[in-house]
């Protein structure tokens, strides 16, 4: 007889049904937020018989105690003036305004009950591919019967793209680059992995710090929030019975 399968859990509360297609990132999410509804739990922020997640959507009421636990137990201080001006030297095309890129992608979608390895090993074969295709006129035929994104049907272009016009993930990848051609690492986004060729590039203007200082200390909250955090959870995790899931593979503890 086949032994029983147990969904993945902290603590013995499932994150998933035992017949639910999930993902492995999504899993790691909710193995997160479970680690924090339970410490808001422990730390009398929200009553005991909070009902256990559906199909990982927590109440209202868990949502508002695990900001509350975070905001007491990630004290994290306003980042310095020095601070803010190295970081605003080193990223300087991050505050350009107006730049951007013209672009076409072939675009690998993550949907539920897909074999996500399976995925990127083809994702990576495309890349191989139409990196070895030196004039680039294979790209838009391998878009067009490649493709999960509706621009497929126009090649994979994007047209011409700012920070504002696309995921945060793929506008890190194709700003504040020289690059131009198929680039030379597949891109991840919420959407799944891109195959990414920059046809052209456009700089923009470069704003004063005095400008963007507001900007910058914001971006390096951000990065001290993601830090603790993530140092928060794997405390979290360390006291926890964790079964089914692996927190160290997340590149974020949270995803957006």
């Amino acid at each position: 007889m086949q032994a029983l399968q147990l969904p993945p859990s902290i603590n013995g509360v499932p994150l998933a049904d035992p017949q639910e297609p999930i993902d492995d990132e999504t899993l790691r999410q909710r193995a997160c937020t479970e680690l924090l509804r339970q410490a808001a739990m422990a730390a009398g922020l929200l009553d005991g018989d909070d009902p256990p997640p559906l199909l990982g959507a927590i109440t209202d009421e868990a949502s508002t105690a695990i900001e509350t636990l975070l905001d007491e137990a990630l004290k994290l201080p306003d980042p310095g003036e020095e601070a803010c001006r190295r970081h605003h030297a080193a990223n300087l095309s991050r505050y350009a305004v107006g730049e951007r890129a013209q672009v076409r992608h072939v675009l690998f979608a993550v949907t539920p009950g897909v074999d996500v390895n399976l995925l990127r090993k083809r994702a990576e074969a495309c890349l191989l591919d139409l990196r070895c295709d030196a004039g680039g006129s294979r790209f838009a035929a391998v878009a067009a019967s490649t493709s999960n994104c509706p621009s497929g049907a126009d090649g994979g272009e994007l047209g011409w793209l700012r920070a504002e016009d696309c995921a945060p993930e793929l506008a890190r990848e194709i700003l504040g680059h020289a690059e131009i051609g198929v680039l030379p690492r597949l891109v991840a986004t919420r959407f799944g992995l891109h195959v990414v060729e920059v046809l052209a590039r456009e700089p923009g203007a470069q704003p004063t710090y005095e400008s963007v200082r507001a900007a910058v200390a914001q971006a390096l909250r951000q990065q001290a929030f993601a830090t603790a955090l993530r140092q928060y959870l794997q405390l979290l995790a360390g006291q926890a019975e964790l079964r089914g899931v692996d927190l160290q593979a997340a590149a974020s503890p949270l995803v957006q």
